[in-house]
């Protein structure tokens, strides 16, 4: 499997499957304690968080990526924590974001920090974002994930795609509004976007 570290900040960073989806997962420390978000198991990566702080948990934030979450977990001898209510010691919050029989999804919240991790609702890979820094996901621009509009982060961490640190705040609200209309933007560029996969 071809990876890549997308991007890294101050309290961890991002890595990124070459792919067309661009799974992306995060380890993220604080006080000497590193969570990996949603990860996909990818040596480099993994040995990079193990120097960011004791491993705290894994943390599985759409019902349907399971990726590789239950094997770090029991390597790492940490908990699996699959859709959680909260995050004890640590500084994130828990939001339920989508709870539908077919699509569970939290958020994480890091309210010092501005940074907001979101694995599904949005992304900044090119099947997400159509050209823009962040996108709603198609199957979610009929009916937007408004209720995102109430963070205003410096920084998302996103299931598909590079982590965002610049206008993040401005992305966001762009992509949420402009969901409805990605949907006839998106069907125009899929013929393209189908030849860019077979070459």
């Amino acid at each position: 499997m071809d990876a890549r570290i997308s991007n890294e900040f101050d309290v961890g960073f991002t890595w990124v499957v070459e792919e067309q989806m661009e799974r992306a997962s995060h380890a993220v420390a604080h006080d000497g304690r590193c969570w990996l978000i949603d990860p996909v198991d990818w040596a480099p990566a993994l040995e990079r968080a193990a120097t960011l702080g004791e491993p705290a948990g894994v943390v599985q934030l759409l019902d349907r990526h399971n990726r590789d979450s239950a094997e770090i977990a029991h390597r790492l001898g940490v908990p699996l924590l699959r859709l959680p209510r909260e995050l004890p010691d640590s500084p994130f919050e828990v939001t339920k974001l989508i709870d539908r029989p077919w699509w569970k999804e939290d958020v994480l919240w890091w309210p010092e920090r501005q940074l907001l991790i979101v694995p599904e609702a949005v992304g900044t890979s090119r099947f997400f974002a159509l050209g823009r820094p962040l996108g709603v996901h198609p199957l979610l621009r009929i009916t937007p994930p408004f209720s995102l509009r109430c963070f205003k982060p410096r920084s998302i961490l996103v299931g598909h795609g590079a982590s965002l640190h610049d206008d993040a705040a401005s992305a966001l609200d762009q992509a949420v509004e402009n969901a409805r209309a990605d949907i006839v933007r998106g069907l125009a560029m899929l013929p393209r976007a189908l030849r860019r996969h077979r070459d």
